[in-house]
């Protein structure tokens, strides 16, 4: 009898769980669920959502548990998230106050799992005796929008400073000639020294002169100042003498093509004191008195007068101040360079091996393959400058041709010699351009992440290479879901038809819509066949609720691109317009 009763207090106690479970599972229709973003989204590869549950007043029963198991089915596959599980023990108010619950989701993504569902199934279960009962699957947000997946990945091939000046260069030749005391003759000893030979050699050549400017100076001694004119009168008697010699080599119309500058130094001290400090006649403290007069107050002439009280005056008079009678002369000459056609050809020839490699310098070389626009060429060229001198710019401009090439073809091999030849640069010097191009192989190889680290380091770059650089920097942060400093980088990229691409698409990511439009807009207009950028442009419309936008876009964009008119049938973003005629007639 006492089994029995035991028996029958144990059916009882079971069925009235059972009874409890099945109400919790009834009611589970009654219970709010919210999803955001609804439909789910990917970005950055990932697929990010929060899920809220409320449930209905009463729902939760005393010493029960329920679970709401979470799934994302596509086809015949589904991935089981982390449940909720409310415990009535958590909620002690339950029976009054609605149990609420949320919870932060993120899977990986895979194409395949676009089209698909977010399904999730309530089990009401009484952990004392191990019993459960669940409620029918219930979906709660379809399929993924695939929005940022649109993102165009771009190349650049970012070359180093060939480091070789092709426009025109001044080199300076100095001559300087000295005159007697208080005298501007220029003596036949001077023009007849080494100094006037070489200047008349200098002249004798012919070579292509554009200035030349000749300084006269004076000494500070008494009869110097006798003559205010003497320094002009030197500077003068220079010039008089450079252009008897043009008359004498039958210079021609050349003579008018050098500008002749004469200057003269009155009453400075500048000469004599950087002479003094070169000078190793007198000591240090000898010299500090010199200065000391010249540096304090006085007339010119007064510290003149001071000077030559010194001990040291006759010997700095005899020895220091001829120098300082001088006409400095300084010629500035047109530096002799090959023209362009020339160092294109030996640059060829160094590479084909048929002439010395010492023929060009590494600049002229490296110079060379930027004269060329064949791809071929160029990567001889640069391997012939690698074996030159090894250094880091020529390997970085090798790599950066294989980039080049990559983007034409054969991206995978291109890519591995590229990668060889910008590992061999960064050893020699991670330099900003190494860094840029490092970004757009590991980009090519499908390492997003390897490619912003380089990407971040490429900095201080100007003009065309940063504007290349930052297209590449932008489809990046596209790709790391940074859509904020993708605008900002396309804002700062070359404006082709591909940045301004991702920089609508980044806008549209960021929620600005309006200004994407304009974005896809001046894309198309660098590309009419740009069929992706009426695409986005759709997009950008149906986030603006313009149908006759979203119409007229996807005509452009299935006339360009046929593929696109499936994308769009199976695009939540225009989930909305399935049921549209119009929609549907663009995409037969």
């Amino acid at each position: 009898m006492r089994n029995l009763f035991y028996a029958i207090a144990l059916f009882a106690v079971m069925s009235l769980s059972g009874c409890a479970l099945n109400q919790m599972v009834k009611m589970a229709d009654q219970q709010n669920l919210t999803v955001s973003p609804k439909p789910l989204e990917v970005h950055a590869d990932t697929v990010s959502f929060e899920m809220s549950a409320n449930l209905p007043v009463k729902m939760l029963k005393k010493g029960k548990i329920y679970t709401l198991n979470t799934f994302y089915k596509y086809g015949d596959n589904e991935i089981a998230l982390e449940p909720i599980q409310f415990k009535a023990d958590d909620y002690p108010n339950a029976s009054t106050e609605q149990p609420k619950a949320s919870k932060e989701y993120s899977f990986a993504y895979s194409p395949a799992m676009k089209t698909g569902m977010l399904e999730v199934q309530g089990v009401a279960s009484d952990p004392k005796n191990n019993k459960s009962k669940e409620s029918p699957r219930l979906g709660v947000a379809p399929g993924i929008i695939t929005t940022s997946q649109l993102v165009e990945p771009v190349y650049f091939a970012t070359y180093a400073d060939h480091g070789y000046n092709n426009q025109e260069e001044l080199t300076p030749v100095k001559v300087n000639f000295y005159f007697d005391q208080g005298r501007s003759v220029l003596k036949y000893s001077e023009r007849r020294s080494n100094r006037g030979k070489q200047l008349d050699a200098f002249i004798a050549a012919k070579n292509v002169t554009r200035t030349v400017t000749i300084t006269g100076t004076h000494s500070p001694e008494g009869e110097e100042r006798v003559n205010s004119k003497l320094a002009k009168d030197r500077a003068e008697a220079i010039s008089a003498f450079y252009k008897k010699q043009m008359k004498k080599y039958d210079y021609a119309g050349k003579a008018d093509s050098i500008k002749f500058i004469t200057k003269d130094l009155v009453e400075d001290w500048t000469v004599f004191k950087d002479s003094l400090a070169a000078y190793e006649g007198i000591s240090s403290e000898e010299k500090s008195a010199y200065l000391d007069i010249v540096n304090g107050p006085g007339s010119y002439e007064e510290k003149e007068d001071k000077l030559q009280s010194l001990a040291t005056y006759k010997k700095v008079f005899r020895e220091l101040y001829p120098k300082l009678r001088v006409a400095k002369t300084e010629i500035l000459k047109v530096k002799e360079k090959k023209t362009d056609a020339e160092i294109s050809v030996l640059a060829k020839q160094i590479a084909g091996g048929s002439v010395s490699a010492d023929t060009l310098s590494e600049e002229e070389l490296m110079y060379g393959a930027t004269l060329t626009p064949s791809l071929s060429e160029k990567e001889a060229i640069y391997k012939a400058a690698t074996k030159k001198s090894g250094s880091w710019n020529a390997h970085n401009n090798l790599g950066a041709v294989y980039i080049a090439m990559a983007m034409e073809g054969n991206a995978d091999a291109n890519g591995d010699k590229a990668l060889a030849q910008l590992e061999i640069a960064a050893n020699k010097n991670a330099s900003a351009e190494v860094h840029a191009n490092l970004a757009s192989v590991h980009l090519m190889k499908g390492n997003t992440s390897k490619a912003y680290d380089h990407i971040t380091k490429a900095s201080g770059l100007s003009g065309e290479s940063a504007q290349g650089v930052n297209g590449v920097k932008g489809s990046i942060e596209i790709m790391l879901a940074k859509y904020g400093d993708a605008v900002r980088s396309t804002s700062n990229a070359s404006n082709i038809a591909v940045n301004l691409f991702n920089k609508g698409l980044a806008q549209i990511l960021n929620k600005d819509y309006q200004n994407a439009l304009t974005s896809f807009k001046e894309a198309t207009t660098e590309d009419s066949n740009m069929g992706v950028a009426y695409y986005g442009a759709a997009v950008a419309s149906a986030r603006l609720s313009n149908e006759a936008d979203v119409i007229s876009n996807l005509t452009s964009a299935v006339k360009a691109t046929p593929s696109l008119k499936e994308a769009a049938l199976e695009d939540l973003e225009f989930a909305s317009y399935v049921s549209n005629e119009s929609f549907r007639s663009v995409l037969k």
